[in-house]
């Protein structure tokens, strides 16, 4: 059983930055992890992924060049630092992971395991 938790979410205003974490134990090489986020009334959404083994990083549009996905092997932790935040970032946060990789990496349903989420809120 993989157990994650997030922290580092907050409030901030628009065009501010913050960064989200996620301890995860146990931490797996050749594993996805994946930052989602779900905004009051609407569906979880995939916003970054890095593959483990090889660090490779995917985005959703919405969030390239603004967020960064990162992870530190050694402390098992992923991490989100998010730059030049827009009021429609305001949501709550997911990390999540999964073993391998598949294209379509952005389903929140191809993950079993789920942090319990921080809050991310960008005022005007």
């Amino acid at each position: 059983q993989v157990q994650l938790q997030e922290s580092g979410g907050g409030s901030v205003q628009s065009g501010g930055s913050l960064r989200l974490s996620c301890a995860a134990s146990p931490y797996y090489r050749r594993w996805s992890m994946a930052w989602f986020r779900q905004a009051p009334g609407k569906e979880r959404e995939g916003v970054a992924l890095i593959v483990t083994d090889t660090s490779r990083t995917y985005y959703a549009d919405s969030v390239k060049g603004r967020f960064t996905i990162s992870h530190d092997y050694a402390k098992n932790t992923l991490f989100l630092q998010m730059h030049s935040l827009k009021v429609e970032d305001t949501a709550t946060y997911y990390c999540a992971t999964a073993s391998g990789y598949r294209t379509d990496w952005y389903r929140p349903e191809l993950y079993p395991f789920w942090g319990q989420g921080t809050q991310v809120t960008v005022s005007s």
